[in-house]
């Protein structure tokens, strides 16, 4: 299931779960599972973002912050 499809069913569910038919057991597990996911993708997304930042010192060296700070230093 691609992102965009996640996105749809995230959206189907909701709106479902605010009609008077509501969600049954398994559907709940299911939106969790996908707002799981997705928060998941956002933050891998904003960490290589981050990750990729370089900053010009005033030496004028350029340092990666991912390299100093984050997950690029493992």
């Amino acid at each position: 299931m691609t992102l965009e499809q996640k996105i749809a069913r995230i959206n189907e569910l909701y709106k479902k779960s605010k009609s008077s038919e509501g969600l049954t057991e398994a559907e709940k597990s299911e939106q969790a599972l996908l707002r799981k996911e997705y928060i998941d993708n956002v933050r891998q997304n904003l960490r290589n973002q981050l990750n990729n930042i370089n900053v010009q010192n005033e030496d004028g060296s350029i340092e990666n912050l991912g390299e100093r700070y984050g997950s690029k230093n493992a």
